[in-house]
């Protein structure tokens, strides 16, 4: 035992105080990088330094590991193997530090895109998946394991594969398409062909969330998101008009009528939080209903959301300013005319 403590004791010191001084390394001097990168503006610094986070004590290790296998006196055999871990160790490290370095610029990339939310998943997962792989296989091929049988073997067994997991594989690609064609991004204000509507939460390698107003979620598979008819209401524009249909008496002033209402609507449009405050309302008469002149009046919310608030204020102050303005809003009613004729047959 003193015997082997003799001879490792040098080594081992070696690698502890190179990872003592990593930790130090990240403690102090990477932390104050962090800190700088912080205070800029360049978001991609911010996505580095939390990627190489705490990396800095791993690879002071494997230095420290690489120098005291050099003074030490090992056989040819072993130090060729020691040598061999310590490079898979290189390259699996690099291999977690690109994946944590690669999710989180995609993050980076979809913030520049103006996405209310996160990244999709799909993408995220996707990334790691194909960096994990290929280091993996790197590091195989550094201990002298062939990676052409296991290539093959998963080229052959990669048809079975796709035929047992046709649905998996069709929301994956779905899913892929509904995202690269910007068709729904996260952030979106979207209806589906059945009815639901809400925000979309995130699309992953299967499913597409909707997060409702109820604040519940709805997943959709994404295969039945990419064929079926979606209304996607901030797509183009984040603003949204609002229809807010009004009847009055046929004993009304319309110009009277047009223009109590402009002044209403006005006073919302610039007043009401949600509203875009710049937008000319509009109020225009339709038609003869059958108890009511019938008008149009179109708001203008900042979001799809924001037209409940605008509905809710437009409708309590119209009929406010209405009934100070002795302007009808009559009730549904028919006029029923009874002739001679008729009130004979009843008798």
């Amino acid at each position: 035992m003193e015997e082997l403590l003799t001879t490792y004791w040098q080594p081992v010191a070696i690698v502890a105080s190179a990872t003592v001084i990593g930790w130090l390394f990240d403690m102090f001097v990477f932390a104050r990088l962090k800190g700088l990168a912080d205070k800029t503006r360049w978001a991609s610094d911010d996505a580095i330094a939390e990627a190489l986070h705490r990396m800095p004590v791993l690879w002071f290790g494997l230095v420290g590991a690489h120098f005291a296998l050099a003074q030490t006196e090992i056989s040819a055999s072993a130090s060729d193997t020691i040598t061999n871990l310590l490079i898979v160790a290189w390259i699996l490290s690099i291999t977690v530090a690109a994946v944590r370095l690669t999710t989180r610029m995609i993050k980076v990339y979809t913030a520049r895109e103006d996405n209310a939310a996160a990244s999709s998943s799909i993408f995220v997962n996707l990334a790691r998946i194909i960096i994990a792989a290929m280091g993996v296989l790197i590091a195989l091929n550094t201990l002298g394991i062939s990676i052409t049988p296991l290539l093959t073997a998963l080229g052959v067994g990669g048809l079975a594969v796709a035929l047992a997991l046709q649905e998996p594989l069709s929301n994956l690609f779905a899913g892929l398409q509904v995202i690269l064609s910007k068709q729904i991004q996260p952030g979106d204000y979207i209806k589906l062909e059945g009815g639901q509507e809400g925000y979309v939460y995130d699309v992953t390698w299967r499913n597409t969330t909707i997060r409702m107003f109820s604040n519940d979620l709805v997943v959709v598979p994404n295969s039945t998101v990419a064929a079926s008819a979606i209304t996607n209401y901030t797509s183009l524009n984040a603003q949204h008009s609002v229809y807010l249909p009004v009847g009055v008496g046929y004993g009304s002033d319309l110009d009277h009528v047009e223009r109590v209402t402009l002044e209403v609507a006005e006073k919302i449009q610039k007043e009401v939080p949600g509203a875009v405050h710049d937008w000319e309302p509009d109020v225009s008469f339709r038609e003869f209903g059958d108890s009511a002149i019938d008008m149009l009046v179109v708001l203008r919310a900042d979001e799809y959301a924001s037209r409940f608030t605008l509905r809710h204020e437009f409708i309590k102050r119209l009929h406010a300013r209405f009934a100070i303005e002795n302007i009808e809003i009559p009730f549904p009613q028919r006029v029923v005319t009874v002739t001679k004729e008729s009130e004979q047959d009843q008798a």
